[in-house]
């Protein structure tokens, strides 16, 4: 049962950090266009810098080098043409409708979330310290990640009204 105790009170905590996207709806328009551009600068960031510094670098240890760029380049045509084709793009208009992407997102970060979740238990199973780590850096990464996606969000014009 103690287990259990710190694998809820662990994903409590982690869905609390997960929160305060939320806390930040409160804000004026005018704050949240003043900080919208650094909000998707930093979601694009985090995303570029997970895939270059840690997925592909360790892609580049499992498997023979010109395999993993022919794997990325095809990756980057791919999403190239699904946003040429379905038009999933930002726009530069003061109100914009809501673009399948926003929708795309929530769904994302909502498996997300569930995987999170599954590591943090996991990893309390294995052992209590490691579980205490393992939240620790759930915590870490959830918090950019979040707000990330709430720039992107609101940008692409689903929390516009």
């Amino acid at each position: 049962m103690e287990t259990l105790a710190w694998i809820l009170l662990a994903t409590i905590a982690n869905s609390l950090v997960a929160l305060i996207s939320a806390i930040t709806l409160g804000w004026s328009k005018k704050t949240l266009e003043r900080i919208l551009h650094a909000l998707v600068g930093f979601s694009a960031g985090a995303l570029l810098g997970s895939a270059f510094f840690h997925l592909i670098a360790e892609s580049l240890e499992k498997m023979p080098t010109m395999e993993t760029f022919y794997i990325v380049f095809v990756g980057f045509i791919l999403f190239f043409l699904v946003e040429r084709f379905l038009h999933w793009h930002h726009c530069h208009k003061g109100k914009c409708d809501v673009h399948a992407f926003s929708y795309m997102i929530l769904f994302g970060d909502g498996i997300h979330n569930f995987i999170d979740g599954l590591i943090i238990a996991a990893s309390f199973l294995v052992n209590i310290g490691l579980g205490i780590v393992t939240t620790l850096a759930v915590i870490s990464h959830e918090l950019p990640q979040e707000l990330g996606n709430y720039g992107v969000l609101v940008y692409g014009g689903f929390g516009r009204k």
